[in-house]
C-alpha cells in the first residue's frame, strides 16, 4: 500500500515532504506528487491534476491523502487511479459534494482573490495573501523549510478558483476519513462526521504536517486503516 500526498496546488510538495519521509521510516510506502505546474496552459487545470498524481502513482493499493484545497480534486483524482484507490483521508482538506461541480475558490472568498489578482489576473504567493502574523506561526522554527515551501509557490491564476471541477458520483464509496487540525477546519470536522466518517484531529495550524510530521503520519495510519 502506498500513501500518495496530494498537496494544495497553491503551495507545492514541501509540505508533504516530510510527512512521506516519516512514513517510510515507518516502513510504509509514500510517494508526494508535484502539482506545481498544473496551471501551465488554457484551463480546465483539474485534468492537469489528475496527469500530474497518475504518473507518480505506483500500480499498488493506494491512500490518496488531500491536505487543504487538494481536496477538492480527489474525486476526479480517484477516478483517475480507478480500482487501486483503498481509501481518502482528507487532510485539513475542504471536503466535495457526492457528486456535481464544486471550485477551488468558495463563493464568499473569490471578493478577496480578485482583490489580490494583478491586472493579468495572476495572484501572488499563497503566503503573500497573509500578514507575517499569520504566517509565520504556521511554520517551524526551521527557517530553512519555510524557505523551501515559499521558494516553491506557484503564482496561481484567479481562473484556477473559479474553474469547474468534476466530481463523479460513488467516489465517496471507499473508505474515506478526515484529520483536521485547527479552525476553520472544524466545520469541516462536524460535515465528516455527519457523513458516518472517522474524524480526528492533531491539535495545530494549517500546516501543521511541517511541524510535527511524526504526529501527523502516526494520525494517517490510524485513519487509513480499517476498524
Amino acid at each position: 500500500m502506498t500513501f500518495v500526498l496530494v498537496h494544495s496546488p497553491s503551495v507545492g510538495p514541501s509540505t508533504w515532504a516530510p510527512v512521506g519521509a516519516a512514513l517510510e521510516r515507518r516502513g510504509h510506502a509514500a510517494v508526494v506528487p508535484d502539482l506545481t505546474g498544473v496551471t501551465a496552459g488554457p484551463a480546465p487545470y483539474w485534468p492537469r491534476v489528475v496527469a500530474a498524481v497518475r504518473a507518480a502513482a505506483p500500480e499498488t493499493p493506494l491512500v490518496l491523502v488531500a491536505h487543504s484545497n487538494a481536496g477538492l480534486f480527489l474525486p476526479v483524482v480517484k477516478e483517475g487511479l480507478g480500482e487501486r484507490v483503498v481509501a481518502c483521508v482528507f487532510a485539513d482538506a475542504h471536503l466535495p459534494p457526492a457528486r456535481g461541480l464544486v471550485r477551488a475558490g468558495q463563493e464568499g472568498f473569490l471578493p478577496f482573490l480578485r482583490e489580490l489578482a494583478g491586472p493579468d489576473g495572476v495572484l501572488p504567493r499563497w503566503t503573500d495573501w497573509w500578514s507575517e502574523e499569520d504566517v509565520a506561526p504556521m511554520f517551524p522554527a526551521d527557517a530553512a523549510v519555510r524557505e523551501r515551501v515559499v521558494a516553491e509557490q506557484p503564482r496561481l491564476p484567479l481562473g484556477f478558483y473559479t474553474d469547474p471541477i468534476p466530481v463523479p458520483a460513488g467516489w465517496d464509496a471507499v473508505r474515506c476519513s478526515c484529520l483536521w487540525y485547527g479552525p476553520p477546519y472544524d466545520t469541516v470536522a462536524e460535515e465528516a462526521r455527519r457523513r458516518g466518517w472517522p474524524v480526528l484531529r492533531t491539535p495545530g495550524m494549517h500546516l501543521h504536517q511541517l511541524v510535527d510530521p511524526e504526529e501527523v503520519a502516526g494520525a494517517l495510519l490510524r485513519l487509513s486503516r480499517k476498524s
